[in-house]
């Protein structure tokens, strides 16, 4: 059995605020509404870096449908699996791990009823790494600003990283722009989401979590901004880092 309450890096409100949300996860229309419209720059930014990082060859028909076929990836905080499935669908052997045992009941069903095969698990990073388990691709999305020890989790996180390996991490910047548009806006304003889902104290500056990454051994390949168009209704991958900040790492072969 699981013991994910006792993992230091576990905040039980947080887990209790996401599962109590956990059956809206597909529900494009619902809470978690602003992630979908957010997932397409997610999933593009993902695949082209991890295509461009292993150098994998788009020349068969088969590579193309399925560059990740190989691939062990792991999407840590997976939520109800709205990354593992595309992850899965281009080809990776996907693990999703998630703290909520409510996230992975939802995940599961989904899974299934997609007809994908995901490895889903109730389980924090801590425990992956303590199991010894590695990954050559780690999604670490909008999950560190939930977390109750920053270090003790991402040290968790690099060290299931295999050499030669990849690893993703998307978060809020600790500015007074995302105060105004991530809290105030998205809220209280919108209601994009509901009220105390984010802490603005739990924020991170890219300065903060690029260190935190550094000093464990790994590489900053590439960060970039994520913004959102009101006009368009549609997410940028943009230069402005003040708000959403997506990065990628590597770890030496």
């Amino acid at each position: 059995m699981s013991e994910t309450a006792n993992i230091k890096s576990v905040d039980p409100k947080e887990i209790a605020n996401f599962s109590a949300m956990a059956d809206e996860w597909w529900d494009e229309s619902g809470k978690f509404k602003p992630l979908h419209k957010f997932n397409p720059i997610r999933i593009g930014f993902i695949r082209d870096q991890v295509i461009a990082h292993f150098q994998l060859g788009t020349e068969e028909p088969v590579a193309q449908l399925k560059p990740f076929k190989g691939l062990r990836l792991l999407d840590i905080g997976c939520g109800g699996g709205l990354l593992c499935e595309p992850m899965a669908r281009l080809g990776a052997d996907v693990v999703g791990a998630d703290a909520s045992e409510k996230n992975i009941s939802i995940a599961s069903l989904h899974a299934e009823k997609s007809g994908l095969d995901i490895d889903y698990r109730h389980i924090t990073a801590e425990e992956l790494a303590a199991a010894g388990e590695k990954f050559d691709v780690i999604l670490n999305m909008e999950v560190i600003e939930h977390v109750a020890d920053v270090e003790g989790f991402m040290n968790a996180c690099c060290t299931l990283l295999n050499p030669g390996g990849i690893m993703f991490v998307a978060t809020l910047n600790r500015t007074a722009k995302s105060f105004a548009l991530a809290i105030v806006g998205a809220e209280y304003v919108l209601r994009w989401l509901p009220r105390g889902t984010h802490s603005w104290q739990k924020f991170l500056k890219p300065s903060e979590v690029t260190k935190t990454i550094r000093e464990e051994g790994l590489n900053i390949t590439e960060i970039v901004g994520a913004s959102y168009n009101p006009l368009e209704d549609r997410w940028h991958i943009s230069k402005d880092l003040k708000v959403n900040y997506m990065l990628c790492a590597t770890k030496t072969a």
